[in-house]
């Protein structure tokens, strides 16, 4: 009877270790760096409202009206404002709120690529297309907010993401070690319990 009670003890203590180290992993704790986080967010958000290239706004390239169209707005300026309301301002903010390192997981690669598109954006309004076309209008101040804002972004998340990697790799370490520390002494005391019956029952 006793074995039994001390089995179902350890199946208990496991299942709860299992539980706990679930939840760890799939969690994050930005601390400090999550308020440079909603800010780099915000100033995301107001990039959109300045003007990108000329009098067009983040808004006008992300829907694309007749003005951006006038501009010549190319595709990689469109590609790289999509990428800052999805990833520099959507899953960053799930990231924070939920405090899931899927979330994050997902914000750090978004915004990476939005990196990069910045500044494919940011060349495309400085550099002649096809047969010398000059661009009408140069860099605004809210593609350069944007792009800085979302290398700001890919910056803090990489590091929110390899320092929660590193402590979940630890921690289950230490609950794998703490888990075979437990069976090890459960199996003992299924030992001790065999070798005590055979003498009560002699």
């Amino acid at each position: 009877m006793s074995t039994k009670r001390n089995g179902d003890d350890f199946d208990q203590f496991e299942s709860d270790l299992r539980k706990a180290e679930r939840k760890v992993a799939g969690e994050i704790d930005p601390g400090a760096r999550a308020l440079v986080v909603a800010a780099a967010v915000m100033v995301v958000m107001l990039s959109l409202v300045l003007p990108h290239t000329g009098s067009v706004s983040g808004i006008d390239v992300l829907t694309f009206n007749s003005e951006a169209a006038a501009e010549n707005v190319t595709i990689t300026s469109r590609i790289s404002i999509w990428l800052q309301v999805i990833f520099g301002i959507g899953f960053s903010t799930l990231a924070l709120v939920t405090r899931r390192w899927f979330f994050a997981w997902i914000a750090l690669c978004g915004c990476a690529v939005g990196c990069v598109a910045g500044m494919l954006s940011w060349w495309s309004r400085n550099t002649p297309g096809v047969s010398g076309f000059e661009p009408p209008s140069g860099v605004g101040a809210g593609l350069v907010l944007g792009w800085l804002a979302m290398i700001v972004l890919t910056f803090h998340w990489a590091r929110v993401v390899w320092v929660r990697t590193s402590v979940q790799l630890s921690l289950e370490a230490q609950l794998r070690d703490d888990a075979a520390e437990q069976e090890a002494k459960a199996v003992a005391l299924q030992r001790k319990s065999a070798i005590k019956r055979p003498k009560e029952d002699s």
